[in-house]
């Protein structure tokens, strides 16, 4: 995976960043929240996702299984 990939994103994003990055919709995102698959921290009601878990996630996606999907 590239390393320089989102360089244009901070070091933590948003769930909208997030829906943006991966180009999937929000209610998505947070299904991925909530059930793991990426990596995040949650303070109060605020969602902290580092942008190396997006990263992750991608790399243990496209290293996995082919044509699975996401939502």
């Amino acid at each position: 995976m590239n390393i320089e990939m989102f360089t244009e994103y901070d070091d933590v994003v948003s769930v909208e960043d997030v829906a943006n990055m991966l180009h999937i919709s929000k209610v998505t995102v947070y299904d991925l929240l909530k059930s793991g698959r990426i990596f995040t921290l949650r303070v109060g009601k605020r969602y902290i996702i580092p942008k190396k878990s997006i990263i992750d996630f991608l790399t243990v996606t496209t290293s996995g299984k082919r044509g699975e999907s996401v939502g």
